[in-house]
């Protein structure tokens, strides 16, 4: 087998990508998206005509509605290609934002249902402030699944556990990203490869406190920069995997086996720990890299939603 149909053995591989089309090859279960993956789609000439087709028939509508119709346009043709769930993405510009959140997430699962796609298919990605979890608590009492994204530290993984989310995202490359470059030249890749990987470590923190306490959350992990980090996190409940890195593990037959394991996470001497807001908000604040990479992903996810709308605007009469 090549190395993504052994990953399949152990954990549930997603598609990381707003390009529908390259979807099939790779036979993920589900797909996940970000506005940065929306935007690069839209600029293709396959896919521009989605975006005409949506700002035609928003003629009129506020900005904000004709965005998120553009992202549930996208959202039900990965579905026509993919089996499971879809990840769409809340605009994060509303990330300190409880009520605004949980009223674009309304929004959002009432365009998919219009489509004729259930909301059991749909999964709402809010980022992980104190707000989005919040957010998300109430979305998932009201029977709306949610995916929480930019989530880079223990205490917003505990957060969402306690708020009974359905998936969280931590995200492995963005936090590689920022050891590397507060180490500056005395960093060594070789050093911190696979398992020594900071990323890694942080995703395997997480997935074990799940599996210790027995928490049903989903630990999705995201944003890798190379195969080797997606290796040592096999067992993982969930991988999402942009089509590139798929694609590596699609042409390598090299032995893939099994990196996390439930019953040493049961055993792991772990405490329970709970949070509330100032407890939560101390203990992120601690995070010097948790804060500087949840901040600068809302930045740039917000810059992407500006971009979406610059490019829905050109085309309004």
């Amino acid at each position: 087998m090549n190395q993504l149909d052994q990953l399949r053995q152990y954990t549930t591989v997603v598609a990381d990508t707003g390009n529908f089309r390259l979807l099939a090859q790779f036979a993920p279960r589900d797909a996940t998206t970000n506005p940065s993956l929306i935007v690069k789609a839209v600029q293709h000439s396959d896919y521009a005509p989605l975006l005409d087709e949506v700002v035609a028939r928003y003629r009129g509508k506020p900005l904000e509605a004709v965005a998120d119709a553009v992202l549930v346009r996208f959202g039900v043709e990965i579905l026509k290609v993919v089996p499971g769930r879809v990840s769409t993405e809340v605009d994060a510009r509303l990330s300190f934002d409880t009520a605004a959140t949980i009223a674009r997430a309304h929004r959002l699962v009432a365009l998919y249902e219009r489509a004729g796609v259930e909301r059991e298919r749909v999964l709402v990605k809010i980022a992980a402030t104190w707000e989005g979890i919040q957010a998300a608590k109430a979305l998932e009492h009201e029977g709306i699944r949610c995916n929480l994204t930019l989530l880079f530290s223990l205490p917003q993984a505990v957060a969402c556990a306690d708020a009974g989310v359905t998936l969280i995202s931590p995200f492995v490359g963005r936090i590689h990203d920022w050891h590397k470059a507060a180490a500056g030249a005395s960093w060594d890749e070789a050093a911190h490869a696979g398992d020594n990987d900071p990323g890694v470590k942080s995703v395997r923190e997480i997935w074990t406190y799940y599996k210790h306490f027995d928490i049903p959350t989903g630990v999705m992990a995201a944003s890798f920069r190379n195969t080797g980090q997606i290796a040592a996190l096999a067992g993982c409940d969930l991988l999402t995997i942009s089509p590139e890195l798929l694609a590596q593990l699609c042409a390598s037959d090299a032995p893939l086996p099994r990196r996390l394991d439930v019953e040493a996470a049961r055993r792991a001497p772990l405490h329970a720990v709970t949070y509330n807001e100032p407890a939560w908000r101390w203990a992120l604040n601690a995070d010097v890299m948790a804060c500087d990479k949840l901040a600068e992903g809302i930045r740039l996810f917000a810059a992407d939603a500006e971009r979406l709308d610059a490019m829905i605007e050109a085309r309004r009469p």
